[in-house]
Order: structure tokens, then C-alpha cells, then sequence
């Protein structure tokens, strides 16, 4: 499964529901979108280690941005812009999962949803 950038961030601020998703996930993957924004979030190094060995201990793949996800993603904002409000972060994401035919996990179901082809759970915390 892959995970959005919501889910981490509950786990993050001790969601236990969130933390059990995961768990219960042998197959952890991230986009590198979400690796990015994760490290984004943080205001100094130490918490840059945080987010790099929470990742490493849990087993998480950080999966990379390729030409086909590239494509795809543009595909998804010129579909999916204007009608449910997705953005290029994610709809880079949401390409991730689909190029490497993963179910994609996230809080954020108005953007996803409707995504033809996207395999999508909802989490909600």
C-alpha cells in the first residue's frame, strides 16, 4: 500500500488508528513527493532524522518520480483540476500509486475519489 502524506502525519501526532493502518500493511510505500513534503514540515535537522528513521525502522519504499507517473499526473490535473481540486503534488501521488499498481491510501477523498483507475482507501482518523 502507499501512503499519503496525511496518514504519516497523524501517526506523527499519535493517531493510534493511523499507526495500526500501517502496521497491519506488510508492503510500506511513500511517493518521493511524500518523502519531500515530510522533510518539508520539519524546522530543524534533528527532526529531519525523526522523519528519515521513522521511515527506514517501519520499512518504508520510497518509490521515484519517472516519466510515465510524470505523465500520468498531467493527465490527472488537466482530468481532475477544475472538478475536484487536484493539485499537481497530488496528483504526482496519485500517478505513483497507479504506474506501480498499489492501492493508495489517504484522507482526502475529494480529490481521489473520483480518479478512474486509481485503486483508493479511505482513512479517516
Amino acid at each position: 500500500m502507499i501512503f499519503d502524506t496525511d496518514v504519516l502525519i497523524w501517526i506523527q501526532r499519535g493517531n493510534q488508528k493511523a499507526a495500526r493502518l500501517v502496521d497491519r500493511s506488510i508492503d510500506r510505500y511513500i511517493s518521493i513527493v511524500t518523502y519531500m513534503e515530510l522533510l518539508q514540515s520539519a524546522t530543524n535537522r534533528k527532526q529531519h532524522e525523526c522523519i528519515s528513521g521513522f521511515l527506514k525502522e517501519f520499512g518504508f519504499q520510497v518509490l521515484p518520480l519517472t516519466e510515465s507517473i510524470g505523465h500520468r499526473a498531467a493527465v490527472y490535473v488537466e482530468e481532475y483540476s477544475l472538478s475536484h481540486g487536484i493539485g499537481a503534488v497530488d496528483a504526482i501521488i496519485a500517478a505513483t500509486a497507479t504506474e506501480n499498481h498499489l492501492l493508495f491510501c489517504s484522507g482526502n477523498a475529494k480529490q481521489f475519489r473520483a480518479i478512474e483507475g486509481l485503486k483508493f482507501k479511505v482513512f479517516r482518523p
